[in-house]
């Protein structure tokens, strides 16, 4: 088995360098469907599914700005908008298209792949208040160490994370 360096894109698949490549439910693997693979076509692993499923976008800082009035303050409000911004999103996906693509100086983005992709985040963020999931992240750091001969970290992080600021922005 050859292990491929995967970009943004499913071209690896598409141009048969690759017969299996990792994909986000939220834009690469529209990709492959809007390429004409129909989804019958293709077998699906789901990572949740497989108990290995790791954290991805989140929102980080220093831990000292933790210990600043004023930078807590800054966090607290950019949590509190951001979430509103992503509940609004997941309420108006047409309007949250068209935002991206008011602002895709590429011309590369399309109403229909933005909106799409928002339907499919609204998915994945459906109950949740965007603060951090303690079990999701102790899933992770178990995954992470669980690399054999070459895990991806060594020791489990110590005071990685905090609901100081989720809470006071979000409760």
């Amino acid at each position: 088995m050859t292990v491929l360096k995967q970009g943004f894109n499913v071209d690896p698949l598409l141009q048969k360098q690759a017969a299996c490549i990792s994909t986000m439910t939220y834009n690469e693997y529209w990709q492959v469907i809007d390429a004409g693979i129909a989804p019958d076509q293709l077998v699906t692993f789901k990572y949740e599914d497989q108990g290995v499923a790791t954290l991805e976008d989140g929102l980080y800082t220093l831990e000292d700005n933790l210990s600043d009035p004023a930078m807590v303050d800054k966090l607290t409000r950019f949590i509190a908008a951001s979430m509103k911004g992503w509940k609004y999103a997941e309420e108006h996906p047409e309007e949250a298209a068209g935002i991206v693509l008011d602002n895709d100086a590429t011309g590369a983005q399309t109403e229909m792949h933005q909106v799409r992709m928002m339907g499919e985040i609204a998915k994945l963020t459906a109950g949740s208040d965007g603060s951090l999931d303690p079990a999701d992240y102790e899933r992770t750091v178990a995954t992470l160490l669980a690399g054999g001969s070459d895990p991806v970290i060594t020791r489990a992080p110590e005071g990685a994370w905090t609901h100081a600021i989720t809470d006071a922005a979000l409760h």
